[in-house]
């Protein structure tokens, strides 16, 4: 059964031949093939001589001991197909398409040409001849066409956060198979949360853009139900916009980005309201349900209001970018205004948290950990919130983990963060790596998510966090004309690697001992704005013998004078 395709914008993605890492025969006249990661595609083989009945193949993503997991769980997928008897034949092996995920007009098509996709890492062939060669057999998994596996690197200290890194990394590539970016293999369809989740790891792991825009598109057509997802639509032109330096393809986009800042929903005090069906459906806080640390759904929703003014901010930034000055300034007044009600109305100076709404005392995880990573919270309490949110830990999903770490990194509390990050437990990427993953999932773990698939890009933050603030490099001014780089080391004594920009690959690299050393490598058209961690002994920084002017911010110094091309700079005393 082939899949039918009807045309849609998507960036352009093809199959790839890949051979089996191992193989052997396992029970009798049985073929096992590992491809060593999961990969979204089918097998593509020639039949042997002697072969005179229907051959069976069993798909997989999850092992039971040796064999293949016929009755995996959740969502983590196995498939069968047979193939005819036809000696010398060459045939796409594949099983029935899903009928959930090619239900239209939601789901994302592949190209019928290349016969059904699915996710999968090991291969079963019952009745190959004992003998017959498997050279032959290939895996054809589909990538984007313009995947460079060498624009981006990462190494540190830590080898489990290099693993997980790497981890998060494949995780991006191999979910670029369907050309758009989709939330899984489950549904195989767009979510804005999910998309903006991706296109940062994407833009942080390769230097394609056209994914992230045809995504974008896409769900402009086709608008999901929760409500803090709208929003993401904004921050994703204005990523795009921040990588790309251009506002050519923001321009036409602009008026119907309106629609996504929750402005129909708000107040005559401007915060936004939530009515009874918002409340129970459309208030997503974290997903799945059980993320949500307790969250007490109120009509005036923190985590809503805080979606609502980071995406007034950024489509204020948007609307001076294009020359629409009456716009911007509409918007940072309203911005403003809200603010100051949102922060009198939901924030707990004793507990150094906010409230989740207006009516409660209640102060989950996410009423706090959202407006930290939005630079919402006031400097003057920045530190409480990012103590609060470090002493509860991962109390939120894979998704909501994102904004967590974006807000601890941001507040300077690198230790927190990479503690998190790789956590013993059943709560952090440690324990995908250790259970065997190679895509990142949906869930922590399918006892958080019963029904979780096992191919969720959405679950691979570290692939951006890692880049943005252990290298610490970052955009500062839109198409990276002017970037910041700014290393948070936590208790790590080296890392180095590569980050992409529209001008080539950034190289940072850094040791931490008794000095700090730092060594960049800008490409043409960049220039870097520095900050690196001091110590009371180490406190100056150096270049070529000369002491450069620095000033001191907190534990750190910010270098006055920009850099570009390469460059090495030393903290000591």
């Amino acid at each position: 059964m082939w899949l039918i395709s009807a045309p849609c914008p998507a960036a352009p993605v093809h199959l790839v031949e890949e051979k089996a890492v191992a193989s052997g025969e396992v029970g009798q006249g049985t073929l096992f093939l590992d491809f060593g990661r999961v990969a979204f595609g089918n097998l593509k083989l020639t039949v042997p001589d002697g072969v005179s009945s229907p051959l069976r193949v069993h798909f997989g993503e999850k092992l039971d001991g040796k064999r293949i997991d016929r009755k995996p769980p959740g969502t983590v997928r196995y498939a069968t197909a047979e193939i005819p008897a036809t000696p010398g034949g060459t045939v796409v092996v594949a099983p029935p398409a899903d009928g959930r995920n090619t239900k239209q007009p939601a789901a994302v098509l592949t190209p019928a040409e290349w016969g059904v996709v699915l996710p999968f890492r090991w291969v079963e062939i019952e009745g190959w001849p004992r003998g017959a060669s498997s050279a032959g057999i290939v895996r054809q998994a589909a990538f984007a066409e313009t995947w460079d596996d060498d624009a981006a690197s990462f190494e540190c200290s830590d080898e489990m956060l290099n693993r997980i890194w790497e981890l998060c990394r494949y995780s991006i590539k191999a979910t670029t198979f369907a050309g758009v970016y989709v939330d899984g293999d489950r549904e195989r369809i767009p979510y804005e949360a999910d998309a903006y989740l991706n296109q940062l790891s994407h833009y942080a792991t390769d230097h394609d853009l056209q994914m992230a825009r045809d995504t974008f598109d896409r769900l402009m057509d086709h608008p999901t139900w929760p409500s803090e997802w709208a929003p993401h639509m904004v921050f994703m032109a204005h990523v795009d916009w921040m990588q790309s330096g251009g506002t050519s393809w923001i321009r036409p986009r602009y008026e119907g980005m309106k629609k996504k800042l929750l402005l129909e929903r708000a107040g005559a005090d401007g915060l936004i309201r939530s009515d009874d069906k918002q409340r129970s459906w459309n208030d997503i806080v974290d997903w799945p349900e059980g993320e949500r640390d307790g969250f007490v759904f109120r009509e005036v929703n923190t985590v809503v209001n805080a979606f609502h003014l980071a995406a007034l901010a950024k489509m204020a930034d948007l609307a001076r970018a294009i020359g629409n000055d009456a716009d911007a300034t509409e918007y940072e007044e309203r911005f403003k205004r809200v603010h100051a009600l949102f922060q009198d109305k939901l924030f707990d100076a004793g507990k150094g948290a906010y409230r989740d709404g207006v009516g409660t005392t209640h102060t989950s995880s996410h009423a706090s950990l959202f407006p930290l990573a939005f630079g919402l919270v006031p400097e003057e309490h920045r530190q409480d919130v990012a103590e609060f949110l470090a002493k509860r830990g991962m109390t939120c999903s894979v998704y909501a983990a994102q904004y967590l770490l974006e807000g601890l990194f941001e507040t300077g509390a690198c230790e927190d963060a990479l503690r998190l990050i790789t956590a013993d437990g059943d709560r952090g990427w440690t324990h995908m790596v250790e259970s065997g993953a190679t895509i990142t999932w949906e869930a922590w773990d399918l006892k958080y998510k019963p029904n979780q698939d096992w191919n969720h890009a959405w679950g691979a933050a570290p692939a951006n966090l890692l880049p943005r603030f252990v290298l610490g490099a970052r955009p500062l001014e839109p198409g990276w004309a002017v970037c910041r780089i700014a290393p948070c080391p936590g208790e790590l004594t080296e890392a180095k690697g590569r980050v992409p920009t529209p001008h080539g690959g950034l190289e940072v690299h850094w040791v931490r001992n008794s000095d700090f050393h730092l060594k960049a490598d800008l490409p043409k058209g960049v220039k870097a704005r520095v900050e690196l961690p001091s110590t009371r002994l180490a406190d100056k920084v150096w270049m070529d013998g000369r002491e450069l002017p620095a000033t001191r911010s907190g534990g750190r110094l910010v270098v006055d004078e920009p850099f570009g091309g390469s460059f090495h700079l030393v903290v000591r005393p």
